[in-house]
């Protein structure tokens, strides 16, 4: 398997991941590509590893790093317009902005809806 074809199974392989809620291990595979490889869209990659993150802190209750990693994440997909690997970049930070709302109103991770996560 040459690099590219390595990137994009680690791609792939995270985008599995997270679109069956294992953020935890989407965020594994994304960090293994970006920290791998030069990526000429690294920020967008390094924006999948903080937006997943910030799921794995709210399942572990810790709403502050939930909020820190989400805002990050928003941070670095600005950056990008139109549909990126495949992803709607708009439509993705519209939907990270509902969550980056519900996040301001919980009191405790146990209340979170996560029927509002991103699709990606």
């Amino acid at each position: 398997m040459n690099d590219n074809e390595k990137i994009e199974s680690l791609f792939k392989e995270g985008l599995s991941y997270y679109r069956s809620g294992e953020y935890f291990e989407a965020h594994e595979s994304w960090e293994d590509m970006w920290s791998e490889y030069y990526l000429v869209d690294r920020r967008f990659i390094q924006g999948l590893i903080q937006l997943s993150v910030s799921f794995v802190h709210m399942e572990n209750g810790n709403i502050k790093g939930a909020k820190s990693l989400l805002n990050k994440s928003i941070e670095k997909f600005v950056e990008f317009k139109g549909v990126h690997r495949g992803i709607d970049v708009n439509n993705l930070l519209d939907q990270i902005n509902r969550v980056s709302d519900a996040y301001e109103n919980l009191i405790s991770g146990d209340s979170f809806d996560w029927k509002i996560i991103p699709r990606i």
